[in-house]
Order: structure tokens, then sequence, then C-alpha cells
């Protein structure tokens, strides 16, 4: 499952350090090397016109410094470097250094978004010793954004419920899953979204794990939850199908145990196991 590695320490200020790995996104793609899939190494980020005080400090992984810049999209690229969505780098790229370039991504992307407050509108700065921007006009202060989404597998005795979202680019058959709303709580926004989705209801709520999801600033927290009522009613703008699955059924195409938490949640309550 993608997650921050164990040899990974965050940083909040930049390091002199012999080994330097440069994650640098054009618009949302980052850039590597066409043959071997590189990070840019100096002379790549020198042609490419990036100052040091551009990079943004992300951590050590191992004994090497991790730093992010980002460029506007279309800027030009030299020979042999091309950007790439994250997502088409999974099962290309080192578990543990894919894990680090989501987090620089949303490291980038908050410092993108929040040159400007919000508020007013005047030029931020960066607060020394914190991941934070702070207005010098009207002292509005604003973090990385990160949005909390909740994934539920609904179980019925033997069974369970997987559904394939509209939205899906895999067409993957998988759990529920749905953004917290202001002033939900995570329980509470399984029932809502459950309900609004299949039109079921559902109790006892398990905790099952979380994963950072950089798509762009999402944290998963995954819950199993036992079937309570109702029959299956589709949400047509979100759920395409949904289904019970149990012993003996066909098994839907569903998410490969690896990267994503939704593979681990259904694999662990497979039918039958």
């Amino acid at each position: 499952m993608l997650q921050t590695p164990p040899s990974f320490t965050p940083l909040l200020a930049a390091r002199e350090q012999d080994l330097v790995q440069n994650f640098v996104f054009c618009g949302d793609e980052l850039l590597v090397g066409e043959a071997d899939l590189a990070l840019p190494g100096a002379f790549v980020c020198a042609a490419l016109g990036i100052p040091t005080a551009d990079f943004l400090p992300v951590g050590l992984l191992d004994e090497a410094y991790c730093r992010v810049a980002w460029l506007p999209k279309g800027t030009p690229l030299p020979e042999g470097v091309r950007p790439r969505r994250l997502r088409t780098l999974f099962g290309a790229m080192e578990e543990s250094q894919l894990a680090v370039a989501g987090r620089a991504w949303q490291i980038a992307e908050w410092a993108r978004t929040h040159r400007f407050c919000g508020a007013c509108g005047s030029p931020t700065t960066h607060v020394a010793g914190e991941r934070c921007m702070r207005c010098p006009a009207c002292g509005h202060i604003a973090y990385p954004r990160i949005s909390p989404a909740m994934m539920v597998l609904v179980r019925r005795g033997p069974e369970i419920l997987l559904a394939r979202h509209n939205n899906s680019p895999t067409r993957f058959f998988t759990a529920l899953a749905g953004f917290l709303e202001a002033g939900e709580s995570i329980e509470e926004a399984i029932h809502r979204e459950v309900f609004e989705e299949v039109g079921l209801q559902v109790r006892d709520l398990r905790y099952f794990a979380s994963q950072s999801w950089p798509f762009p600033h999402s944290l998963m927290i995954a819950f199993t939850a036992e079937y309570a009522g109702g029959e299956i009613r589709l949400d047509e703008n979100e759920i395409a199908e949904a289904v019970w699955v149990g012993p003996g059924d066909t098994m839907p195409a569903i998410p490969p145990r690896g990267l994503s938490i939704a593979g681990h949640l259904i694999e662990a309550h497979l039918p039958g196991r």
C-alpha cells in the first residue's frame, strides 16, 4: 500500500546534503527521464531555470535530501525529460520514491495555490519552522489542504457489497467512498454516503486503515460496516452498478492489492475467508 516509507524523515527547512532528489512538477505532472524515469539532476534543473530558493524542503529519504519545485504547465522542457502523471508511475517507479513524490506534490500544490492571501489578495510569506503561509497584511494563515474521505466495505453475512463508480477510470468494482462534508464526523459521512449512493442502512462500523492519497490531497479512511437494512437503490449520478458478492459467486474486477487501500480492504474481507 502506498505509504510513507520508514526511512523517510520530514523536513521543514532546507539542508545541505551530498545526495539530493529533485521532485519537479510541471503543472500536475512529475518530470522524469524518458529512458529511465530518473528525477531531474542539477543540470536539468539549471536548464529549466529553477533557482535554489524556489525549492521547498520535503524530507530525507534514507540519506537523500528530497525537495520540490513547480513550473507552469507548458514550460519548455530539455531533451530527454518528460512529464508523467503520478498514477502512471504505479509499478514503474520504486514505491518508496513514489510515496515521497505524492507528498512532494501536495506540498508543491499548496505552495502554488497560496502565493496570495485568500482573504485580502496580498502576497503571502512562508512562516519559518512551519508548513504555513501567512499574510503580512491581514494575518490570514494557510496550511496544506487535506481533504478527508471515507471508504467503507459493507458486509451482509458472508457477502460483501461492491460498486462501480461512474467516474472510475479503471472500471473496477470497489468499496463505497466519498468526501466528508463540513461539520461531519467520519461515522456520519459513512451513514450518509451509503444511503445516498446505494440506499442502504449500516451498523457496527469498524476502522480498517488510512492512507494519504495525493490526487490531489485526500486522506482515505477505510472502514467495514454491517448491513442493517434496505434494498439497493443506485444514485445513478455516482454509481453505475452495485452487487452483493458471496462465496461461490463470480468476483468482478476489483482493485489489485498493491498501492491503493481499496485493494487491501477488499482482499482482507473476501467472501469465504
